[in-house]
């Protein structure tokens, strides 16, 4: 039985269809990676698979349990005071479970009479049919594989950084033993041991699963069919994502060159029909035959297919200022148990980038925003030097607001007229109606391409940026990379974007929380992936 039937499906994401018409089968075992350009759709598809935004048109009939990832962190916080491994055993059920089984054996303690005995064997059959006594156990290896430490399990999900969030949300998810999973970019935050330990999770899976993803080896490994979302529609292709791309270029050539015969057969019909009207009534006649084909040619006329246009992204000069941006002396942090990070200082001179490592939990973007002035220290200083102009990029997107136009975000970050501000917009791929589109209705990397678009348009210096290739389309990467490369500010940068930490070149390393500091050598370009 398919665990998801989809026909006819249409589907709207800030005001604009971005799919049509789609009918796709999803059954047991079947491995589908949904890819596309940024803002063609895919995390808005993906809303309306799981049922948290309904279809403009179609139907979806989803079968067994679904276990949904979303691209955005929660905004539901009501689970910030439980502890990490209470979150995770919820997913099965098993808390509530537990405590009724223990509930039941009391009382059969009290008094065995027949009913109390008969509930305590319900109640400990079903809590062993879901696999409760090793249940732990079970949820405690997949955090693990995910990277995510042990200790942390026992803090409250609310002390938890985003990056530990996102795998104990996935980690959920994965536990919870469900016969559908819908997957969104699920490899932001993994370091390359959990990617690979994600890889073989999925491959292995036997339920149904859709996964949207620019993460090419995890497209290869993982998957058996490509959704290829773009302005050309819907196209579906067998295999991996290396296999998935050379279909699309033979497919792009043979209707690049077939769409580029018909067009120059109908110019060629036209000009002669139109010699022949005005002449004798037989030359007249043959031209409405000509007319005729014409007609029938253009209705069955093939489309060009859209090519991957280069994108190219600019950053101003950054204003001038003094030689040291930014002091940091001693700053501590701790979550209401043992620091996450302390007595951690440094400088950062004009024009100087300096890359902050870790793992995941060592306080890089508690860090990033006590610099911010998002959160405090809970001991230290700093300040930052004459004529510094701060911007920072936030990793899960928290400066893009729901309620509010892509436009007036920018108007928040510069006083530039509409005219400009549009321009600059349109240079990060949001041109045309976009800028009255509510953000909050963007996608992923559409949030990263609006952030960044803020930066430059508020004329910054000293940039703080968190993550800021996560959900990026290859293309828009690569151009964001180079970028940042040929800008002359000052920038402090935690990322495990091996490329993209490659491109910028950074002349110091902040190792964290240790807080120690070193010159950058490329023979540490193999511990970003994994801090």
């Amino acid at each position: 039985m398919n665990a998801l039937d989809v026909r006819g499906l249409s589907v709207d994401a800030g005001g604009l269809t971005v799919v049509r018409a789609l009918d796709l089968t999803v059954g047991s075992g079947d491995k589908v990676g949904v890819v596309g350009r940024n803002g063609a759709g895919k995390t808005s598809t993906l809303k309306v698979l799981a049922g948290e935004m309904p279809p403009s048109a179609g139907t979806v009939e989803r079968r067994g349990a679904l276990g949904y990832l979303r691209q955005d962190p929660r905004q539901d916080r009501s689970d910030d005071a439980t502890s990490g491994i209470e979150y995770l055993l919820a997913a099965r059920g098993l808390v509530e479970l537990q405590r009724g089984v223990e509930k039941a054996r009391l009382r059969l303690e009290e008094h065995a009479s027949e009913d109390r005995v008969a509930r305590f064997a319900r109640l400990e059959e079903e809590y062993e049919r879901l696999g409760g006594y090793r249940a732990e156990s079970d949820a405690r290896t997949i955090v693990a594989g995910l990277g995510l430490s042990q200790d942390r399990l026992g803090l409250p999900v609310g002390a938890l950084s985003g990056g530990e969030r996102r795998r104990l949300e996935l980690a959920r998810i994965l536990f919870g033993g469900s016969d559908l999973l819908l997957l969104d970019e699920p490899t932001n935050h993994l370091d390359a041991d959990a990617k690979g330990w994600l890889m073989r999770f999925l491959a292995g899976y036997r339920g149904a699963l859709l996964v949207v993803s620019h993460d090419i080896a995890l497209l290869d490994v993982s998957i058996t069919r490509i959704l290829h979302l773009d302005r050309d529609g819907v196209v579906e292709y067998r295999g991996t994502y290396t296999q998935y791309r050379e279909a699309r270029a033979r497919d792009e050539k043979r209707l690049t060159a077939l769409a580029s015969r018909q067009e120059t057969e109908i110019k060629r019909l036209k000009t002669l029909a139109d010699s022949m009207r005005g002449q004798t009534t037989k030359r007249a006649r043959k031209a409405k035959t000509l007319d005729t084909r014409v007609a029938r040619l253009q209705a069955r006329k093939v489309a060009a297919p859209t090519r991957e246009r280069g994108v190219r992204f600019r950053f101003p000069q950054p204003p001038h200022s003094g030689r040291t941006m930014l002091s940091v002396d001693d700053l501590m942090k701790a979550y209401g148990g043992p620091a996450v990070f302390e007595s951690v200082s440094f400088e950062v001179e004009r024009g100087e980038r300096l890359l902050v490592m870790g793992l995941n939990g060592a306080g890089k973007t508690s860090l990033l925003r006590i610099l911010a002035g998002e959160t405090r220290a809970d001991a230290g200083t700093f300040r930052l030097g004459h004529g510094a102009q701060l911007g920072y990029y936030a990793q899960e997107h928290e400066g893009i607001h729901e309620g509010m136009t892509v436009l007036s975000h920018m108007h928040q970050a510069s006083p530039a007229d509409d005219q400009s501000l549009r321009a600059l917009l349109g240079m990060f791929g949001l041109p045309g109606e976009r800028a009255f589109q509510d953000a909050g209705t963007l996608s992923g990397g559409e949030k990263t391409k609006l952030a960044l678009a803020q930066l430059v348009a508020g004329r910054k210096n000293l940039l703080l940026l968190d993550e800021p290739t996560n959900n990026l389309d290859p293309p828009s990467r690569t151009a964001i990379a180079q970028a940042l490369r040929d800008w002359p500010g000052a920038m402090v940068i935690v990322s495990h974007d091996t490329e993209f930490v490659e491109a910028l070149a950074p002349e110091r390393v902040l190792l964290m929380p240790d807080g120690s500091l070193d010159y950058w050598s490329a023979d540490l370009l193999d511990l970003v992936a994994l801090a």
